[in-house]
């Protein structure tokens, strides 16, 4: 069935971003299943390492997540079980929380490292430079009206 030609592109679009998302999701959490870690823990990590130069706070760390500050320090929680974070109060606010990583996740990262490169590769084979530069920027776009949208749902 040649579905990019059978349904408008918006709803292409939408459908194939849930679509990757789902076998994206299942793919990581078969591959992350040895480590004990779940997706949304590893991307709390990866969002932790890549996203601050500080440790963050539960609430930035939602923010760039896309995720609810509950769901977050519920992830957290599991993480500081299985020693891959430690969550501290803020020592110049109390009511603050921070989320520090471990040396656990610098070592699941060098033991995960080779897979992760080769997974990436296979994602993204046949992809021009300026076809990823395209996407981004897409996603960019994306996820910038989607903040919008959820602003003025509030």
């Amino acid at each position: 069935m040649d579905t990019k030609n059978s349904m408008p592109d918006q709803k292409f679009i939408f459908g194939g971003i849930q679509v990757v998302a789902n076998q994206m999701d299942t793919m990581l959490e078969r591959e992350l299943k040895e480590h004990n870690l779940t997706t949304k823990q590893w991307l709390l990590t990866v969002v932790v390492a890549n996203t601050f130069d500080h440790d963050p706070t539960i609430k930035e760390v939602a923010k760039g997540m896309g995720s609810s500050h509950q769901n977050v320090k519920q992830v957290a929680l599991k993480l500081e079980q299985k020693g891959f974070v430690v969550m501290e109060k803020d020592p110049h606010d109390a009511r603050i929380t921070r989320i520090k990583l471990t040396d656990a996740v610098a070592s699941f990262g060098k033991a995960s490292q080779q897979k992760s490169v080769l997974f990436t590769e296979k994602l993204f084979k046949g992809l021009s430079a300026e076809e990823m530069a395209m996407t981004r920027s897409t996603l960019e776009k994306l996820l910038a009206n989607l903040a919008e949208m959820d602003q003025e749902s509030k």
